[in-house]
């Protein structure tokens, strides 16, 4: 497997907006190779995926000035400095009490991972969790909680008395199942266009379109089919009368003064055109008292917008017919 087809594995594995982080600080020539590959990609076996995060989980290893902790690690040591006999018995001792220990086997994930697995359990589930991971550990993940679901969990930890092992013993084995499971989910139908897609649009504006353009000069096909599947601020343009006014109601008069400020003149007068001339005049006075305002913060909530396009298209308020240029949005 060339360097080119890791890298894309490694991309698809990461959520869309780290991968796109990743991609924009990567040099222009690698990023048309990684993109290209990420787009022509038709499948990926569990063992591609697996040997590819091996191998990086590898090399960052080999990056860390200390490295972690585990039974072998443990073991290792003890043999060093005891013998392989003397070590037997002790290093026995520890992984019969490391088992011992209740969701022993959520130390190895970060607060991030447990967060996702555990937050829809019920409070007292997630109290129970919490109760027996370390300090540190439970205190990022409950303040990732939901602030309604921290109250509970908390009350709940707080009155927490004996459990009955069992119960400890179910909760436990079902975590992990669903842990193990998701960790080995395969990336069968990964890659292709769809995914170059979904990565593009969520860079920024600039990466986005440096990449477009040069991925243009080799494959304008490759790029149209691309383009096809995403949507951008100026793409409102091409939403109908009917589709706007179903967005104007999703999206703050707030947030669309910001976002206008770098809009075109032709996009400008499509919003304004789809208000009422009292709102239409609320806008305007708006977008004049907010000022100059930095292209990071139009960037943003131009964004929000096309999440909000987004939105409407899952709910099936409108639909996102991809398409000729010409193609419009219908509700």
């Amino acid at each position: 497997m060339d360097e080119i087809r890791k890298a894309a594995i490694l991309l698809l594995t990461l959520e869309k907006p780290v991968a796109a982080e990743v991609l924009s600080q990567m040099p222009r020539e690698l990023v048309e190779r990684v993109s290209l590959e990420i787009a022509r990609i038709e499948g990926v076996t569990k063992q591609e995926q697996a040997e590819v995060l091996a191998e990086f989980e590898s090399q960052a290893r080999e990056r860390l000035p200390i490295e972690s902790g585990s039974v072998d690690l443990a073991g290792d040591l003890l043999e060093q400095s005891l013998g392989k006999e003397g070590a037997g018995t002790i290093l026995e001792n520890v992984r019969q009490t490391i088992s011992a220990v209740p969701f022993s086997f959520l130390l190895k994930a970060g607060p991030d991972q447990l967060l996702t697995f555990i937050v829809e359990e019920y409070p007292q589930t997630i109290a129970l969790v919490l109760s027996h991971l370390p300090a540190s550990l439970a205190a990022e993940v409950l303040a990732g909680l939901p602030s309604n679901k921290q109250i509970e969990v908390v009350r709940r930890v707080a009155h927490m008395e004996q459990t009955n092992p069992d119960v400890v013993r179910d909760v436990e084995t079902s975590l992990k199942s669903r842990m193990t499971s998701s960790f080995a989910q395969s990336m069968e139908a990964a890659g292709g266009i769809p995914a170059v897609a979904q990565i593009l649009n969520v860079t920024d504006r600039m990466t986005n379109k440096g990449i477009l353009e040069t991925l243009e000069q080799d494959d304008p096909d490759l790029v149209e089919e691309i383009k096809r599947l995403m949507f951008v601020f100026d793409d409102l343009l091409k939403l109908d009368d009917r589709a706007i006014q179903s967005l104007l109601k999703e999206v703050e008069t707030s947030q669309w003064a910001t976002a206008l400020k770098g809009a075109s003149t032709e996009i400008r007068d499509r919003i304004l055109g789809n208000l009422s001339q009292r709102a239409a005049e609320l806008l305007k006075e708006e977008m004049e008292y907010l000022g100059p305002v930095r292209v990071s913060d139009v960037e943003a909530m131009q964004q929000q917008i096309v999440d909000a396009v987004r939105r409407l298209e899952d709910s099936g308020e409108i639909q996102i017919a991809n398409g000729a240029e010409n193609d419009q949005f219908v509700s």
